[in-house]
């Protein structure tokens, strides 16, 4: 397949895109500290705020007099131009939150949903009731409205378009379409992984450094990667599975239907099975849901590091769930070289505190030759629901190229 010619419309596209992030980045900046921080010249910096301003994504907000030469204009986005809505559909609940055009959260909603329910009329339901109930408490008219992104796990684009493809689930063109219909708002479907991945860029630490990876641990496990500023969507919208890469041959049977898939070690189901294979009778190993069992494992893990000593089944479970969780990532620094890792996911936010350190150490011993040493290895500064945060970002994306500013590329709009 022939690679695409970047052509002047996709430098200015991506010189749009450089000033946006700057301008969010900021707060409020001029034009001259844009210029500054982006390297674009003063020339190109001024044509894109007038393009941007002309649509009403950057406003002025105040005008500076100096002693000599013009008034110097601070801008910022225009939050009033309109809102997005973000929808995390995860196994458990269904949450959607809305910011305003310049990235600021105004409302969200949460709906409890039954995991053993997948019937594709019931998820599209629940996903227009969370829609309509967050415009209704927000006071949000439809007009307003300029996006709506919702993260659907699996999600990948065929020669017949998107579709979604995960255990239990079978959505292909029409369940989307239905989705779209009942919707009703300009619609952006993408995987969790996309989401997550386009969080970290515009709200993390994608605004210092060009190249890095944020790793969501949950009951599943993923990868978003950012290479030199841009999200990596591979060929069919699938790029990022790290989860269902090899860390132990013939290992643990995955959920996806393999042996020895990282996932198996380092999601919570996994974490949970290192447990058993250490103490078969330990208590909690018989908890009944995954954020239990975490939660309870951190509580564990917190009484394990005192002077007494704790729990000794825990430490040696926390010690080998760095153990894998830092072989696997050095297997993915050896293949991206990113600057640097992020951490996020519920797992993360209970247990990241016991588990950074070894993990960071087992990377650095195993990375190929020093490619981890200077690497930095962290807990996301995104917190909230990433996901939904990073899909109301490629909403107001689409907007933007959907109003001919970024020839990007994002996921099919429905």
């Amino acid at each position: 397949m022939a690679v695409p010619r970047r052509t002047s419309r996709d430098i200015r596209s991506e010189s749009r895109l450089d000033v946006i992030h700057a301008v969010l980045s900021a707060g409020e900046t001029t034009r001259n500290e844009v210029a500054r921080s982006t390297g674009l010249s003063p020339a190109t910096v001024a044509t894109v705020m007038g393009e941007l301003m002309a649509e009403g994504i950057v406003a002025e907000t105040r005008l500076t007099v100096g002693r000599v030469g013009r008034p110097t204009a601070t801008l910022a986005m225009n939050a009033s131009r309109g809102r997005v809505v973000g929808i995390d559909v995860a196994e458990t609940y269904v949450r959607a939150i809305m910011f305003d055009a310049a990235l600021n959260q105004v409302g969200s909603l949460e709906e409890p949903r039954d995991e053993h329910e997948v019937a594709p009329i019931v998820v599209v339901e629940g996903i227009g009731r969370v829609v309509d109930a967050l415009l209704a408490t927000t006071g949000t008219a439809r007009a307003d409205v300029l996006g709506v992104g919702v993260a659907l796990p699996g999600v990948v684009q065929g020669a017949s378009g998107p579709s979604v493809v995960v255990p239990h689930w079978g959505w292909h063109r029409v369940e989307l379409d239905r989705l779209r219909d009942r919707v009703g708002l300009p619609l952006v479907v993408d995987n969790p992984l996309r989401a997550i991945a386009t969080a970290e860029l515009w709200f993390g630490r994608g605004r210092e450094c060009s190249s890095l990876v944020t790793i969501n641990l949950g009951t599943g496990v993923g990868a978003g990667i950012v290479l030199e500023g841009r999200i990596l969507r591979g060929a069919t919208n699938s790029a990022g599975e790290w989860g269902h890469s090899l860390l132990v041959l013939d290992g643990r049977e995955c959920r996806c239907g393999r042996r020895g898939c990282v996932e198996a070690y380092v999601g919570a189901p996994g974490i949970q099975e290192t447990l058993r294979e250490i103490a078969p009778d330990h208590p909690l190993v018989d908890v009944d849901t995954q954020p239990d069992f975490i939660a309870a494992l951190a509580a564990a893990a917190g009484r394990a590091d005192a002077p007494s000593g704790g729990d000794k089944a825990v430490q040696e479970t926390i010690a080998r769930t760095a153990y894998y969780l830092g072989s696997a990532i050095a297997d993915l620094v050896a293949v991206v070289n990113p600057e640097v890792v992020t951490l996020t996911g519920w797992t993360t936010w209970l247990l990241g505190e016991h588990l950074l350190p070894a993990t960071r150490a087992h990377l650095v011993d195993q990375a190929p030759g020093r490619s981890a040493a200077d690497m930095a290895l962290e807990v996301s500064t995104v917190r909230g629901n990433s996901v939904a945060a990073g899909l109301a970002t490629i909403a107001l994306e689409r907007f933007l190229a959907d109003a001919g500013l970024l020839t990007t590329q994002l996921p099919t709009a429905l």
